[in-house]
């Protein structure tokens, strides 16, 4: 029996509803019965899937977009002030609900598991979601992208489970109130709203103290800024903290990966035995990612064998490693790493799955902010590829920087000896790599913009 819809809830407008975070809440609460509308910038697939299940989605903005007896309107923190629907919900007094906080109304009642990081978020959400479902424990879940298997990023399901993908970008995970909270590294980004380290890990221990009385935290051994926030919480008396990772003192401690192929194969030390399992995407970052949903579901209770045999079936997300499709001897993958460190750790998968191939990089940079902060990084990143071609700046929801551009990773990466073109022209980039490619090369399209709608397109060109 699905729980309550709240009354601000019964009739929700969302703007921007074909976004990952806010298709995922208005799927569950059209799953759950409520009669959902929204608007978005343009025509898509999850606009598509919204409507199968009844939702009302407008293309554009407009005030004649927002039905006068909406119950309330949902947004995120990428909406202006100035949006024409939200203008008129405030002449209309209906009440504004924020993404997160129509999020948590849907995790209540339910045993929550609640994934944040600066990275990793969206993989590990999915493996739980996917290793609890193959278990027949029928979870409900929102992620930040479309499981490969299902093909969608959320689900209202009949049990008690509830595992969601928690958002720090805008402080927003610290609206739950998690059985079981997962961090898997902490990590200075979203440089919009955070000026320091410090704010971030305020940010992460005001999260980690929502864990409910009794719950557990879940947090990696291995990256620094994770043990730091480790040593900042181990005083919180009502929780139980759980690590995992290769260090000698982990409490689920990885023993060994070894990759195979595009796979890898995982074995974890826990509680004195020795547990191996297949991990269906390869590299060391994504069989971590693992071990950390492993060590969530033992929190709540799981068999760990039983969890480890149905991490198995997990077969991935879309655009994290996503094989799109081979033509003329050329593989084309497609990664949502946009961060430095997401990069490295897709890049050193990539080498270590096919050691004897050419790696192309076709590399977008995701926001201003960003770029400016993190552009050197960036830049050193793309030098584990045989060549880069990189992109303008998708600027998503920031107005440009002066003085900041692609220019900044270019520099970075000639500096550190990698091959790298400027490509200004985004149409042009399948003729670019056609021209580069031979056969065995694998081509990786990488970024969190609209450079992931170029695969497709490099494959036809290759064809």
């Amino acid at each position: 029996m699905a729980p309550a819809i709240p009354t601000a809830m019964e009739r929700p407008h969302f703007i921007g509803i074909g976004g990952a975070g806010m298709s995922g809440i208005a799927k569950i609460l059209a799953q759950r019965g409520a009669k959902v509308a929204g608007s978005d910038a343009k025509e898509s697939g999850t606009a598509e899937a919204l409507r199968a299940l009844g939702a009302t989605v407008h293309i554009g903005h407009a005030t004649e977009h927002l039905a006068s007896d909406a119950s309330s309107v949902v947004v995120s923190s990428a909406i202006r002030a100035d949006n024409p629907e939200l203008v008129r919900a405030a002449e209309l007094a209906i009440p504004v609900v924020h993404r997160s906080d129509a999020l948590a109304a849907l995790m209540g009642g339910l045993r929550a598991i609640a994934v944040a990081g600066t990275h990793g978020k969206t993989t590990t959400t999915s493996m739980l979601a996917v290793a609890l479902t193959e278990l027949g424990l029928d979870p409900s879940y929102a992620i930040g992208g479309d499981l490969a298997g299902p093909g969608t990023n959320a689900r209202h399901g009949e049990g008690d489970i509830f595992v969601a993908e928690a958002d720090e970008s805008d402080r927003s995970f610290q609206k739950y109130d998690p059985e079981v909270a997962i961090v898997l590294n902490v990590e200075l980004d979203h440089h919009a709203n955070y000026a320091s380290m410090d704010e971030i890990y305020d940010s992460f221990e005001t999260f980690v103290g929502k864990v409910v009385p009794g719950g557990t935290l879940v947090i990696s051994a291995d990256q620094a800024g994770a043990v730091e926030l480790t040593r900042r919480v181990r005083d919180l008396s009502s929780l139980k903290v759980v690590t995992y990772g290769a260090d000698e003192h982990a409490d689920v401690r990885v023993h060994k990966v070894t990759p195979r192929g595009l796979t890898s194969e995982v074995t974890v030390l826990l509680g004195g035995k020795y547990l191996t399992f297949t991990v269906s995407v390869p590299g060391r970052h994504y069989a971590l990612n693992a071990v950390a949903a492993l060590a969530a579901g033992v929190a709540l209770g799981i068999p760990a064998h039983n969890l480890a045999s149905a991490l198995g079936k997990y077969t991935g997300v879309k655009r994290r490693l996503q094989l799109k499709g081979e033509a003329a001897g050329v593989q084309v993958i497609d990664s949502y790493a946009h961060h430095p460190t997401e990069m490295t750790a897709d890049l050193e998968a990539m080498r270590a799955a096919a050691a004897d191939s050419r790696l192309l990089v076709v590399f977008q940079p995701h926001l201003f902010s960003r770029t400016q902060e993190l552009g050197t990084e960036m830049g050193r990143a793309l030098a584990l590829a045989d060549a880069s071609v990189v992109l303008d700046i998708y600027p998503a929801r920031e107005d440009p920087i002066p003085g900041v551009t692609s220019a900044l990773i270019i520099d970075a990466a000639g500096t550190a000896g990698a091959d790298v073109t400027a490509v200004h022209d985004k149409t042009t980039v399948p003729d670019v790599i056609a021209g580069m490619a031979r056969p065995g090369d694998l081509v990786l399209t990488m970024g969190a913009g609209d450079v992931t709608d170029l695969g497709p397109q490099i494959l036809a060109r290759l064809s």
